[in-house]
């Protein structure tokens, strides 16, 4: 049993250094092992179904993490009862997933249920409380909703600014998300201020190359094009790429978005070559996750590019209808 502890423990720390591969390797290794010691519904295998699922999620394997995810949450509930506080976070991983997924009705579902759990076991300044009103902001503003999402995270920050400090990694998760938020909502100095403290900590906390510190890098790429500080933005997208692509793969769906974003503001540099370039790997990784008939912005993006015309744009947007 302590073997396979250890095991899963290595699984959680490769996959806080970002080496995902060698996380999944853990994970399954564990939960084999577990699942024959001990049984499919054992709490142990549960954290450890618990563990994949999260690990899928920043794989990009959105079905695989659902199907961990209700499996841990059957368990829990029939185990622990449907308030117990390990339900309660499984609730609230579902809800995170669901907004992955576009499933935002079934997201506020979940984040509603483990909000007034949480509150309702452990209060209303408990961190596992503020982590649920962080996400529920993120899902009001993906809803539209943002004064209530701006609502959410300020209570969240405010709670975690007072309960592990601003440098925390858990306080700049939040710093982040409201430097999107105030993005949409067109404060985009407030945004500045909030994605370069984000910044400035995850580089400190977790290294320049962890994916949190990219997801950052990247926002503030999208930024800087908003300020109109385009050679900002290219540094930021360039690192962003390279960062993602050796961290991910080329193929994963948020590298092949910062080059797809890198495309469009190489457009805007008046570098139609390199825009060209970006283009047509985003719209090989896209074909090759999605096969040949997907259509989006980037199939449709890089070929009006190609053939530099209105008219084959209107053709290619109608092949793909």
């Amino acid at each position: 049993m302590h073997t396979l502890s250890t095991i899963n423990n290595l699984g959680l720390l490769y996959k806080n250094l970002g080496q995902l591969q060698e996380a999944e390797r853990m994970y399954e290794r564990a939960l084999a092992g577990r699942e024959k010691a001990l049984g499919p519904d054992h709490m142990d295998t549960l954290t450890t179904v618990n563990n994949l699922g999260g690990l899928y999620i920043n794989l990009g394997w959105l079905q695989e993490a659902e199907r961990m995810y209700v499996r841990v949450l059957a368990g829990r509930e029939k185990a622990l009862g449907p308030d117990h506080m390990d339900t309660l976070t499984t609730i609230n991983n579902l809800g995170r997933l669901y907004i992955d997924l576009g499933r935002l009705q079934e997201a506020e579902r979940m984040y509603e249920w483990a909000l007034a759990g949480r509150e309702k076991a452990s209060g209303s300044d408990h961190m596992d409380t503020l982590t649920t009103a962080n996400n529920l902001g993120l899902l009001y503003k993906n809803l539209g909703r943002l004064q209530e999402a701006e609502k959410m995270y300020e209570r969240a920050l405010a709670g975690y600014d007072k309960a592990l400090g601003p440098d925390h990694i858990g306080t700049l998760t939040i710093v982040n998300n409201l430097g999107g938020l105030y993005s949409t909502l067109g404060r985009l100095q407030k945004a500045k201020r909030m994605y370069e403290q984000a910044l400035a900590g995850r580089e400190k906390a977790l290294g320049p190359d962890h994916l949190d510190t990219l997801t950052t890098v990247n926002n503030l790429g999208g930024l800087y094009i908003n300020l109109g500080q385009l050679q900002e933005a290219e540094r930021m997208y360039e690192r962003a790429l390279a960062g993602r692509e050796k961290a991910l793969g080329p193929d994963h769906i948020d590298a092949l978005t910062t080059a797809n974003n890198l495309a469009g503001l190489y457009i805007d540099l008046g570098q139609p070559q390199e825009a060209e370039r970006m283009y047509k790997q985003a719209l090989a990784g896209r074909k090759k996750a999605s096969g040949p008939d997907y259509m989006d912005t980037v199939s449709v993006n890089y070929l009006y590019t190609e053939h530099k015309t209105v008219n084959a744009r209107v053709k290619v947007e109608e092949r793909y209808k």
